[in-house]
């Protein structure tokens, strides 16, 4: 098993399944995105340039998505927090992913990708 592959399941239900199922959107969104591990938590690319990163919050115990692009895009569920350029997406792991929302998201991210800003 890999150390990307030891980051999900390492986790205690439901955050596992609900990781793995976020890495699953993720992977399947585009066929130029990548997945690899930086800074101890599963990193995907974009042809080479990062493009987000899954973590789970220290005081929430929630998964969330890392947009990289994130001061680029406009979402009411996107938060700033204190960083200046990337924004979080928070996921209920007891619940459905909001799959529509994800959808929004990764679709306005990979076109910043494509289009050259990032």
């Amino acid at each position: 098993m890999s150390s990307v592959d030891n980051f999900y399941f390492d986790k205690q239900e439901p955050n596992k399944s609900c990781l793995l199922a976020m890495r699953n959107i993720v992977l399947n969104y585009d066929k130029d995105i990548t997945e690899t591990r930086k800074y101890g938590m599963p990193c995907f690319c974009y042809k080479e340039k990062i493009f987000c990163y899954l973590w789970v919050d220290k005081k929430s115990d929630e998964p969330y998505f890392l947009m990289v692009a994130g001061k680029h895009l406009h979402h009411p569920q996107l938060e700033t927090g204190n960083r200046s350029r990337m924004k979080i997406f928070r996921v209920d792991p007891n619940k459905d992913l909001p799959i529509a929302t994800i959808n929004l998201i990764m679709n306005q991210a990979l076109k910043i990708y494509k289009n050259g800003t990032i």
